[in-house]
C-alpha cells in the first residue's frame, strides 16, 4: 500500500516537466504554439500530434487526459522535405510562403544587417531575385541572403565584387553541382545586377 502511495505521488502533475506543448494547452491565456519544419519530425511525433489538433489534449498514460485550459492558436511549417499525412493537412489552413520580392528582401538585409552599404544590399538583393530562377538542386532562400550579405559585410564590401562573389558562393548555395552552375552563369548575372567585370590589360 505503501508503494502505491508513493508511485501515485510520482506520477502526479507536481512531477510533471512541461515540455512546450504541454505548456501551451495549459497555459492561463490562448498561447501561439509554433511548431517549425515539422516535416523534419518522424511520423510517431505527428500522430502524437493528432491528438492535440483533434481534442486540445494530451494523454499522459500515467496521469491521463490533460485537456487545454485555453485552445492555443497553432502555427505548423513546413519545407516540404516530405509530405505530411493527410489527418494533420485536413486539420489545417493552407497557406503557400513564396520569397519576397525584392523590395520586401531589401527591407529585410537593411533591418538584420545594419552595417550593410545600401549598394551592396541593392546588389544583393537584384542577384539573388536572379539566381532563384535558376534551375538550382537547393534555391537560396532569405537566410542565405542574410549570411551572405554579413559576410560581405565583414570582409569590408560596399558593392558586389566578381572575385569576391565566386570566392563566398559557397555561403549561398548548399550544393557542388549549385556552385558550378552558377559559377558558369556569373557573367550574365553580373551584367544584369549591373557589376563591371574588370578587363585585363592586353599586352
Amino acid at each position: 500500500m505503501c508503494f502505491l502511495s508513493f508511485s501515485n505521488a510520482i506520477f502526479s502533475e507536481d512531477f510533471l516537466l512541461k515540455r512546450p506543448l504541454l505548456q501551451a494547452i495549459t497555459h492561463h491565456k490562448p498561447p501561439v504554439l509554433l511548431i517549425d519544419e515539422l516535416d523534419r519530425s518522424d511520423d510517431e511525433f505527428e500522430s502524437f500530434l493528432l491528438e492535440i489538433l483533434s481534442e486540445w489534449q494530451i494523454t499522459i498514460p500515467e496521469i491521463g487526459s490533460i485537456r487545454a485550459k485555453e485552445k492555443p492558436y497553432v502555427i505548423l511549417t513546413s519545407n516540404r522535405t516530405r509530405e505530411l499525412s493527410d489527418a494533420i493537412r485536413r486539420r489545417c489552413f493552407y497557406l503557400w510562403m513564396d520569397y519576397p520580392d525584392y523590395e520586401k528582401e531589401l527591407a529585410i538585409v537593411r533591418s538584420k544587417v545594419p552595417g550593410c552599404d545600401i549598394r551592396l544590399a541593392k546588389q544583393i538583393c537584384v542577384f539573388m531575385e536572379l539566381i532563384r530562377k535558376q534551375k538550382l538542386e537547393k534555391v537560396p532562400g532569405v537566410a542565405e541572403t542574410l549570411d551572405w550579405a554579413r559576410s560581405l559585410v565583414t570582409l569590408h564590401q560596399d558593392h558586389l565584387d566578381p572575385v569576391m562573389v565566386e570566392a563566398t558562393l559557397g555561403i549561398v548555395f548548399k550544393d557542388r553541382m549549385d556552385v558550378e552552375h552558377v559559377k558558369g552563369a556569373l557573367s550574365d548575372l553580373f551584367e544584369k545586377v549591373g557589376v563591371k567585370i574588370k578587363e585585363l590589360p592586353v599586352e
